[in-house]
């Protein structure tokens, strides 16, 4: 079975990223590595958040796990190390849309996740 590993955010990139992975792992019936790197209100727990991601895998019928990063590695450092450490076959990240100018530099989580990850990394963006 294969590892895809999807970071997630509580954004609309980070939502679509997680629908792209979930649909993805469904299709190719492969283990997903949820990698969750904060909380959608400050009111709500990182166990929350566990909670509510837990539950998307099982409605979606998908296998695999929540990991709610914490620390000051970064996201990048966290995606990147639970790639590696599930030897993951795939990497979803969300993209913002940018302007012209904000195309020139990509965002620095997901520069280094596209640079630096030994696998494919698909890059999702929020619907319009």
């Amino acid at each position: 079975m294969s590892t895809i590993v999807v970071g997630h955010v509580s954004t609309p990139e980070g939502t679509a990223a997680l629908d792209w992975a979930l649909t993805h792992a469904s299709s190719t019936a492969s283990h997903l590595v949820v990698v969750a790197s904060d909380s959608p209100h400050p009111d709500v727990s990182p166990e929350d958040v566990v909670s509510q991601l837990e539950a998307r895998l099982t409605d979606a019928g998908v296998q695999g796990e929540v990991i709610h990063f914490v620390g000051s590695s970064g996201a990048a450092d966290s995606i990147l190390d639970h790639a590696e450490r599930t030897d993951a076959a795939l990497v979803v990240i969300g993209q913002r849309r940018r302007s012209p100018v904000g195309k020139i530099v990509l965002g620095s989580t997901s520069q280094r996740v596209l640079l630096e990850a030994d696998c494919p990394v698909v890059a999702v963006k929020a619907p319009r």
